[in-house]
């Protein structure tokens, strides 16, 4: 971490600002042998796990995606190839493999993940007809999860957000966390990309610094 960034988190703190912890989607098939896979995506839950160990959050949430078997994203449901894209509410849509479906193995939290901390679960992807990216809303952005309910009840400021992968529900729910007003941090060491495109990594990372997210490394 930069000592820039050590400040900045000072500086949070002597505020005394109520702050939480988001882990983004650490699940079996985000994970090693998952059915899609991110990357090295098993060596930042040591990470996070130290985060929770060494930091006072006053919340610590999971996100999770929570999909249906029938959802429309998944390639095997469109007679589509993994990687193709088709048109959804009028949106584009990536053609993903089945993933993260209710109820299987693939869906359930990495067992190395430590949730004896976790105060709230969020669930998203659950309208089969529209993908959910971000915690707090579709990628429609027509309808929210209880996320920013939920941190404001809590009177949370800060957040501060990890997980998988960076460059899709990562990004997009550091970018609504900071348009809802929450001041944003992303810890770079809790994150990894997918990388559908190479450099999908970098240009996620400008783009979140252009949203006035703030970057710990």
């Amino acid at each position: 971490m930069k000592t820039s960034d050590i400040g900045l988190l000072t500086s949070y703190k002597n505020k005394k600002m109520k702050k939480a912890l988001i882990i983004v989607d650490v699940q079996n098939d985000f994970c090693e042998g998952g059915a899609l896979a991110v990357p090295e995506a098993n060596t930042i839950i040591p990470y996070i796990n130290l985060l929770m160990e060494e930091n006072e959050y006053d919340q610590i949430v999971l996100t999770q995606d929570w999909h249906p078997a029938n959802h429309k994203s998944f390639a095997s449901n469109n007679d589509k190839k993994v990687g193709e894209s088709v048109e959804l509410n009028g949106n584009s849509q990536f053609m993903w493999p089945d993933h993260c479906v209710q109820g299987s193995f693939g869906a359930e939290f990495h067992k190395d993940l430590n949730v004896e901390k976790v105060t709230h679960i969020v669930q998203k992807g659950k309208n089969p007809e529209v993908d959910s990216y971000s915690g707090f809303q579709d990628n429609n952005q027509l309808v929210k999860t209880d996320l920013e309910d939920y941190l404001r009840f809590k009177d949370i400021e800060l957040v501060e957000i990890v997980g998988l992968a960076l460059d899709y529900c990562v990004k997009y729910t550091c970018i609504d966390a900071a348009n809802a007003g929450f001041i944003t941090c992303l810890h770079y060491k809790g994150t990894k990309a997918v990388n559908v495109k190479p450099g999908n990594d970098k240009d996620a990372i400008i783009e979140l610094l252009e949203n006035n997210v703030t970057i710990l490394s």
